[in-house]
């Protein structure tokens, strides 16, 4: 991709806006060190420094369209809580609306708390539901899912496995979007891939695909027959399955393939998020105009920056430019490459 064509795309992203319809999460990180091991159990006793919050799961995703110039409309449900007025507040700091926050007094916010010392996870503590939602919440988020799709140029879905989404929103989400003619994209979940039949593209990792696939991936053979076997069945228009180390695989329905993208991701520090960041980058490069292989490129370069920050992290314009072209114009030795999984 040549600097002119990608100046392009990123001035066409602050005229494009996307949905993000799916699981919202509360981040939440305590930070400290580490000296000694705790004399009641052989465990780390950590010593609390500071304590933060971020936007997590689909509000996440909304916070990578944001952070690369977009206009993010956010639609989910979080609980009459404490985190669901932080989430809130979070989401507002960072130039995100969030009239589509529903509030369902029957859950609670999903909340991830991570302990972190020495830029590395201790341990997660997860609070969450994740039963369906009731008949009320559902009525209300198709509703305003109904009235905000013919104003949007695609739509993601984020599923996070914890009650949102199913048959009974996706369904007329999915059929609304198609009525006009919406770019569709999945973070899937991998025991929900029946509903997504249809869809623009999926986006999932390697565990997720060979879930999908119900076969083992352990080389390109295996790669290339579960991507088509899930093509075959869920016919998106493409699937961009995402390897780690190895990059990614974007396979088209229609055509040759697949074509492999090489990872860009130079230092490691948190692959949180980064599936966040994959899907974002694709679908809002799709809905500017860049081709499937153009878009898969972009978010395979956002994706290396958010892995080298730690915590839940976004990829800005400039971070994204940096990533694609420093490498290519350096004369320098290049760094070690090192894996990251979404």
């Amino acid at each position: 991709m040549t600097r002119q064509r990608l100046r392009l795309l990123l001035k066409r992203f602050s005229n494009t806006r996307v949905l993000v319809l799916g699981d919202l999460i509360l981040d939440e990180f305590i930070w400290g060190t580490v000296d000694r091991i705790s004399p009641e159990a052989p465990v780390p006793v950590v010593w609390v420094e500071r304590e933060s919050a971020m936007p997590g799961g689909a509000a996440n995703v909304a916070c990578n369209v944001r952070s690369l110039g977009a206009e993010v409309s956010l639609l989910g449900v979080v609980g009459q809580d404490r985190a669901g007025e932080c989430l809130r507040q979070e989401l507002q700091v960072r130039g995100i609306p969030t009239q589509g926050l529903l509030i369902d007094p029957g859950r609670p916010t999903t909340v991830k708390a991570r302990v972190i010392a020495h830029h590395q996870q201790v341990v997660r503590i997860d609070r969450e539901k994740t039963h369906r939602l009731g008949k009320s919440s559902v009525s209300r988020l198709v509703g305003v899912a109904k009235q905000v799709i013919p104003h949007v140029d695609g739509v993601i879905i984020e599923d996070y496995g914890k009650g949102l989404i199913d048959p009974q929103i996706l369904g007329p989400v999915v059929g609304w979007a198609k009525r006009y003619k919406k770019v569709i994209t999945v973070d899937p979940k991998e025991e929900h891939f029946a509903y997504y039949k249809g869809v623009t593209a999926l986006t999932p990792n390697k565990k997720e695909a060979a879930l999908a696939a119900k076969m083992p991936i352990t080389d390109e053979k295996s790669l290339l027959k579960a991507g088509q076997k899930i093509l075959r069945t869920l016919r998106p228009e493409v699937l961009l399955v995402t390897l780690g180390e190895e990059g990614m695989s974007l396979f088209y329905r229609e055509g040759n393939g697949p074509v492999k993208i090489p990872t860009v991701a130079r230092e490691v520090f948190d692959v949180s998020g980064a599936g966040d960041t994959v899907v974002a980058t694709f679908t809002l490069s799709i809905a500017a105009g860049a081709s499937y292989l153009e878009a898969a490129t972009l978010a395979n370069a956002a994706a290396g920056v958010v892995v080298s920050k730690v915590g839940i992290a976004t990829c800005s314009q400039e971070e994204l430019t940096r990533q694609l072209f420093s490498r290519r114009d350096s004369k320098s030795t290049p760094r070690r490459t090192t894996s990251w999984t979404p």
